[in-house]
């Protein structure tokens, strides 16, 4: 961290000092090569007192007594001596020993050696040494993009001009063919012009595989197959971590939860994640920036309820609605007393609702929910609450009287339904009169708001509205989709559901 010249681009932890233009390098080239102990200690002292002294107006400083600990300061010595260990042990690293690298530079050479690639990595230093060594072994109209490149826009047009409408002004010499990058492309960029990406490293966020498969897996792909390459741990490493075999299994767990569509590895028998946030499984509806946190939450809640004891998964599974338990609850101030209660709509929406004794809800978030449901499997049951059949009556009529108030059978405003109603509301009245609003997108939104999206449906519109599509591509999608017959489940004769309650759990102090 102390090499100026070796940064980490995507990261804030860089401490290369600058003033008036200038960087301040505190390592010659023959100090670079002495990697012990003896030199790091100088490194560092010299580092601290630049810091201490000269650019001390730079920093927020901790109290120093929150160090005074020997304990910290003997692991963070162990640590580094392990550190200096496996540098001293490793020495200087040659890529043309590299694998790994062999390995990529022959998929893009052999197996595809005139299609776009697009290479993820999360580190940027990962970047530069791929895009240097590629380069170096003769692979051209290659390009590195990390959290520090001034504008990335720029090299996703020349990798992916068409989708980016930059055809006219990319020419063939200046156009891209591989382009690596760090999750700083993993969202907000069109790159369909390509249908190929390579996970260097196996990101463990699950979400990551999808924010990168979404970069090309979206409206303009011309390609019938996106092809998905991932390297994995040597066979000894991975005898010793189990990464394939723990990504796997996460896979397949969070697939029980929400459902599954795209396979990441070739013999998984399409055990894949489709849309962590699909309707399917509306418990795990939030707002746009929680809805990870939500899923994973949820996903765990399950997971460790069911590890451990296979059998209790299929007593879950098999319980009958209005189930209901009450467990002992030290009430706080922002958490009081109460009842949680699971129910489908009127709609088909499934919603979580905290209602306290006075049968008003606690809160909105659906991730809280789920937090104050969690609790251990040995937990014991205590007597039912004498108000708690009153307090589920109340939270039900909470739930519909929101659904009535967040559109209706449009269900829950996070849902695909809802936004893609409001949004093409929305861009019809902005472009009435012209001929963008034609009769077929009309008929669309009009199904949309009378009958229930298909499930596939749910699952391509969550998937395109993460993906940031724009108002007009929506609307073509959605077209495109009424004209298959895979927009709506419609029918005339449509009946209105009864509400359903699942399951409650009341909240009261064992007293």
């Amino acid at each position: 961290m102390f090499d100026t010249e070796i940064e980490e681009d995507d990261s804030t932890a860089s401490l290369q000092v600058e003033r008036e233009g200038e960087v301040t390098s505190f390592a010659n080239e023959d100090e670079k090569a002495s990697k012990t102990e003896k030199f790091f200690r100088q490194r560092a002292e010299s580092i601290y007192q630049e810091y201490t002294t000269r650019y001390q107006r730079r920093f927020k400083w901790l109290r120093s007594t929150l160090f005074d600990i020997k304990k910290l300061k003997r692991d963070l010595l162990e640590d580094a001596k392990a550190l200096i260990n496996v540098l001293q042990q490793c020495g200087e690293w040659n890529p043309q020993k590299d694998e790994k690298l062999a390995a990529l530079i022959k998929l893009l050479t052999e197996t595809h050696p005139k299609d776009k690639v697009l290479i993820f990595t999360q580190f940027a230093d990962t970047v530069r040494y791929l895009a240097d060594n590629l380069q170096s072994s003769l692979i051209t109209n290659v390009a590195g993009v990390t959290g520090q490149s001034k504008d990335p826009t720029i090299m996703t047009g020349r990798f992916s001009p068409v989708s980016n409408g930059k055809r006219e002004k990319i020419s063939s010499s200046d156009e891209l063919r591989i382009l690596i990058a760090t999750d700083v492309l993993s969202e907000g960029h069109n790159l369909q012009d390509c249908a190929i990406i390579v996970n260097w490293d196996l990101p463990w966020a699950i979400i990551r595989l999808i924010q990168r498969a979404g970069r090309v897996d979206r409206i303009g792909q011309n390609a019938d197959k996106i092809l998905c390459y991932s390297f994995l741990p040597a066979e000894g490493v991975e005898r010793i971590i189990n990464l394939r075999g723990r990504l796997r299994k996460r896979l397949q767990e969070n697939a029980e939860v929400v459902g599954t569509d795209e396979a990441f590895f070739e013999d998984d028998d399409a055990r894949v994640i489709l849309d962590l946030y699909n309707e399917k499984s509306g418990v795990l509806d939030g707002e746009e920036d929680t809805e990870v946190d939500l899923t994973s939450e949820a996903f765990q809640i399950w997971k460790k309820a069911t590890d451990g004891n296979p059998g209790l998964k299929k007593t879950i599974e098999e319980m009958e609605n209005v189930v209901y338990s009450t467990r002992a609850y030290t009430p706080q101030p922002v958490q009081p007393e109460g009842v949680l209660l699971y129910m489908k709509t009127t709609e088909g929406n499934d919603s979580l609702i905290y209602v306290d004794r006075d049968g008003n809800s606690v809160t909105q978030s659906q991730l809280a929910v789920l937090r104050v449901a969690a609790c251990e499997e040995s937990t014991p049951a205590i007597p039912r609450d004498k108000q708690h059949h009153e307090l589920v009556q109340k939270g039900a009529e909470l739930i519909a009287e929101e659904e009535k108030n967040a559109g209706g059978q449009l269900g829950r405003p996070s849902g695909a339904r809802f936004r893609t109603y409001e949004r093409l509301k929305s861009y019809v009245k902005e472009m009435n009169g012209t001929l963008f609003v034609s009769e077929e997108l009309l008929k669309a939104i009009d199904e949309i708001y009378r009958y229930p999206l298909r499930q596939s449906a749910i699952d391509t519109l969550n998937r395109q509205l993460r993906s940031g599509i724009n108002n007009q591509q929506l609307a073509e999608l959605v077209v495109a989709l009424r004209m298959d017959d895979r927009l709506c489940i419609v029918t005339e004769e449509l009946e209105k559901r009864e509400p359903q309650i699942i399951c409650s759990l009341g909240l009261f102090s064992n007293s």
